[in-house]
């Protein structure tokens, strides 16, 4: 790829990620100037009550941070599996993550508890779901690829049922009142992300397994054999990319619950730009992820404000559209 196409790449999407924080911070249900909101975010008076410095620091840069880390999460996770299971539709709730802390999550909400409550909760059944899968398809994750896919593939796809049949039985059994609260966390919600530091943790720790190994990930695409022969360890290999797709999915859903299309919509898009390489693909898409989540959070809570929309609703209006374009601009 020409250099200077991926640096204007990189510009335009490091410039549109600060555009978007800075006016996460300033829009809302209470309007705020740019300078005030920043001046809020760099010089925080702590002597004297600030209206603007508490919702800034306290509501609105929690949420866009937690926001951030959910989107980079779930593209990376997105642009793994797609390499992992070798279908470009791979996305990162396929192999039943979301489906095991949204079960988790649901039944701590039926059982009254805290936010830390609901978080721990989900965090429990995310990696429930991870050791249930590589459990049960461990042998295949060591495999050839094309054996080893579809049986993991299958294998998530079955679990993630299980997964939703439980969570319809929470959801028929709950009362009324903590319905809406459960159908929010269901389609993804940024409103009680006070504590984003564990899914940045989570970003930056996924982003050092992964980024050095990029360059043999791109060596896996050519197939099993050609992998080896260059002197790929392609099971440790497979097993690492899934352990960090999985466990970087998690830490988003146990952020801001289920947000869709998200993890596979962004892959694509920068596949048109960068192409298929995996050493310029996997951390655009983390940056491009939490791009589109801030934006589509900032949507969220300004369209109807004082009103929120829940952030999976936005993502799924914009990603459903994008992809269909995507589908019919490309060759047949």
């Amino acid at each position: 790829m020409n250099a200077s196409r991926a640096t204007a790449i990189w510009i335009a999407l490091g410039l549109a990620t600060l555009a978007v924080l800075v006016a996460s911070l300033a829009m809302g249900s209470v309007a705020l100037p740019v300078s005030r909101a920043l001046g809020a975010l760099f010089h925080a008076n702590t002597t004297t009550p600030d209206i603007a410095g508490d919702i800034v620091l306290a509501l609105r840069l929690p949420r866009a941070l937690a926001g951030f880390a959910s989107g980079a999460l779930l593209a990376f996770a997105g642009a793994l599996l797609q390499v992992l299971l070798r279908n470009p539709l791979a996305e990162p709730y396929v192999l039943g993550v979301s489906g095991g802390a949204a079960t988790f999550a649901l039944a701590a909400m039926l059982a009254s508890m805290p936010w830390w409550g609901v978080d721990i909760a989900a965090c429990a059944g995310a990696f429930a779901s991870i050791v249930l899968v590589l459990g049960l398809a461990r042998r295949d994750l060591w495999q050839s690829a094309q054996e080893a896919s579809p049986r993991l593939l299958l294998t998530g796809v079955v679990i993630a049922s299980g997964w939703g049949a439980l969570i319809t039985l929470i959801l028929s059994i709950a009362p009324e009142n903590r319905l809406r609260g459960m159908i929010f966390w269901l389609t993804g919600d940024l409103n009680g992300a006070a504590t984003p530091w564990p899914a940045l943790i989570a970003l930056v720790l996924a982003l050092v397994a992964i980024v050095p190994v990029a360059p043999q990930l791109n060596v896996l695409l050519r197939g099993d054999t050609a992998a080896r022969a260059l002197g790929v360890p392609v099971a440790r290999l497979r097993v690492r990319v899934y352990l960090a797709a999985s466990i970087a999915a998690a830490a988003a859903v146990t952020t801001s619950g289920t947000i869709g299309f998200v993890g596979l919509v962004v892959p694509h898009l920068l596949r048109l730009a960068f192409g298929n390489d995996q050493r310029m693909l996997v951390p655009a898409a983390a940056l491009a992820g939490g791009l589109a989540v801030m934006a589509a959070d900032l949507l969220a809570r300004t369209v109807i404000a004082p009103a929120q929309l829940p952030v999976g609703v936005v993502t799924a209006l914009i990603g459903v559209p994008m992809f269909l374009w995507m589908l019919l601009r490309r060759p047949r």
